[in-house]
């Protein structure tokens, strides 16, 4: 499970998860494969795809946080 610790370390919003205007401009895939209800490898896969959008840095792999709320059709908060 990741942990999305706020300003006091704990986890808030509805079932852990932050509210939207809580969330970092850029995800890890895990985060994003949790918010989605996916499986780790499942997310993967979706990103290798296209499906879900990402970018690199170095050799990390984000979802940037705007363009996936857009992909679902979520407003954001920000």
């Amino acid at each position: 499970m990741v942990s999305w610790p706020n300003k006091g370390g704990r986890v808030t919003g509805s079932q852990g998860h932050p509210g939207l205007s809580e969330l970092p401009a850029l995800l890890s895939v895990e985060q994003a494969c949790e918010l989605l209800g996916l499986s780790r490898s499942a997310g993967y896969r979706a990103a290798a795809a296209g499906h879900i959008p990402t970018i690199r840095w170095g050799h990390r792999l984000y979802v940037p946080t705007t363009r996936l709320l857009e992909l679902l059709g979520v407003v954001s908060e920000r």
